[in-house]
């Protein structure tokens, strides 16, 4: 009987130490702001890395939009909940690094963790912008838009207008949008994320300052400066456009999805990461084309300044699962995966080799258009106006400027009282932000 006892402990040894190694996965937390399919893709990527390896699991949470996911990553670090990994917005780079010892950032993550890392595959224009002052990479690139124009080619033929030449130019769009609406389209273009695409983006293209400090990059005691006559003069012919529906305003954020997808209007500006929503919802044959710039402006067209969001790391977790998040990383900034998410998500290839892959694979020829955010953002190296932005606080400031934006476009103050206020507003924040972070 003593044999068969040893062989039926020899049995369990060996099935408990067989399945060690699914037992012993380091669980990473990483909460996101993607839903619906953007989710089901942050998902299969999260799947394909834990298959990849046995030694880290990556579980991935949607917990809401971006400002609601920062702010529980933020809180959750009082009680030690918090995940090692987190998605936040562009915009909120400025309040994650006032965030003082609650980030590890990436640069020193990867140095620490002995992981090869080669910040210089990055397109400029998306590393610059979540860079420190020496080009140190404080988070991981993920997610990244810009804003294009998007064309009804139906309603261009109707209009007798070119449906493979989408406007290149604001009064080139201003034309093809007045043939528009004598045809019977009842606007000629509406806009999505007024912001960032009418003050931000605007200015960026155009390589105009949003802010002193180099865009905020050079210190918080920053101030607004979009009270200029470039930006007054694009918001003056939006609120004439307005009167004569050349130009229909449709709200805040995406709310003017539904005029475009609807027919309302026959021209979309919108993110670029949007195109599969509205391949995959519009009735008619889509057209795209770069954002329009004013050809007077001397320095126009430079490039586009991007949107989207970040994955950053938060201290506090165990030290095995930063081993993990390095490998994560690095197993996203493969080729093949940097590809696959552009294709699949809308969004850009944030490396080189990504867009070059995707390139020699025929995606672009198979889908006209899908390259037109790469164009965009690699017109000319970034400058200190159109590398990003570094301003605190700066969700609530955007809502200021939308505010203001309103008001002139709906006619109740001009263009230039509305971006005065808009400053001085906005510029009450960053004081309040800067003084709570000395």
């Amino acid at each position: 009987m003593r044999w068969l006892f040893a062989i039926v402990v020899a049995g369990m040894l060996a099935g408990m130490l067989a399945g060690g190694p699914a037992w012993a996965a380091t669980e990473i937390r990483w909460w996101h702001a993607m839903s619906n399919e953007l989710g089901r893709i942050v998902d299969a990527l999260a799947a394909d890395f834990n298959a990849s390896q046995s030694d880290y699991k990556i579980v991935p949470e949607y917990k809401g939009p971006y400002t609601e996911t920062m702010t529980a990553a933020l809180f959750a670090i009082r009680t030690g909940q918090h995940p090692a990994i987190v998605q936040v917005n562009e915009v909120a780079t400025a309040t994650m690094m006032a965030a003082k010892g609650a980030t590890y950032p990436v640069h020193q993550l990867m140095r620490e963790q002995g992981a090869s890392f080669d910040p210089q595959a990055y397109v400029p224009a998306v590393s610059g912008y979540y860079a420190d002052s020496g080009g140190n990479l404080l988070s991981f690139p993920f997610n990244t838009s810009t804003p294009i124009l998007y064309i009804n080619k139906d309603q261009f033929r109707v209009a007798g207008l070119d449906a493979e030449t989408p406007p290149r130019t604001w009064p080139d769009l201003e034309a093809a949008a007045k043939k528009l609406v004598a045809a019977g389209v009842p606007c000629g273009f509406t806009t999505a994320w007024p912001s960032w695409i009418h003050v931000e983006t605007f200015s960026a293209l155009h390589d105009v300052p949003i802010a002193s400090k180099a865009n905020g990059f050079g210190g918080l005691d920053t101030e607004l400066l979009i009270s200029n006559d470039i930006v007054a003069r694009h918001l003056a012919a939006l609120a004439m456009w307005q009167k004569t529906k050349i130009f229909d305003y449709g709200g805040r954020g995406d709310r003017a999805d539904g005029k475009f997808l609807g027919s309302q209007c026959g021209m979309y500006i919108t993110s670029s990461a949007t195109r599969p929503d509205i391949l995959a919802n519009a009735k008619f044959e889509v057209g795209y084309g770069l954002m329009p710039y004013w050809p007077d402006v001397a320095t126009a067209p430079h490039n586009a300044m991007i949107g989207g969001a970040t994955l950053w790391v938060l201290k506090g977790r165990p030290i095995a699962e930063y081993k993990g998040v390095a490998k994560f990383f690095i197993f996203l900034s493969r080729p093949e995966i940097q590809a696959r998410w552009h294709q699949e998500s809308g969004y850009l290839p944030i490396t080189r080799a990504a867009y070059e892959l995707t390139r020699k694979q025929g995606f672009y020829d198979r889908n006209p258009g899908a390259d037109i955010s790469i164009k965009q953002i690699t017109l000319k190296e970034p400058t200190a106006n159109s590398k990003g932005l570094r301003l605190g606080s700066f969700v609530q400031v955007r809502e200021v400027i939308e505010d203001e934006m309103e008001q002139a476009i709906s006619g109740k103050v001009t263009p230039k009282a509305a971006l005065d206020s808009a400053v001085r507003r906005g510029n009450e924040i960053l004081r309040r932000f800067e003084k709570a972070n000395p």
